[in-house]
């Protein structure tokens, strides 16, 4: 599983300051989402960041291929 929050962002020609401002999450924790230091983020914050980028929570996620089986 990898969380797609930057493609998702950068779709949206979003910075991470404004995700911030639209969905409460701290710039640093959308930060280590982005780059992986935070591979499993709270299902809460999660529905905060695809509330603001209006998609679900499953649009975020990517799925390896083994696990989509």
């Amino acid at each position: 599983m990898k969380i797609i929050l930057e493609t998702m962002r950068k779709k949206r020609n979003m910075s991470q300051i404004e995700l911030t401002r639209k969905s409460g999450v701290p710039q640093g924790m959308i930060s280590e989402i982005e780059t992986g230091t935070v591979r499993f983020p709270r299902v809460d914050t999660m529905g905060k960041l695809a509330r603001a980028l209006k998609c679900t929570v499953d649009d975020l996620i990517q799925w390896d291929d083994e696990q989509a089986g």
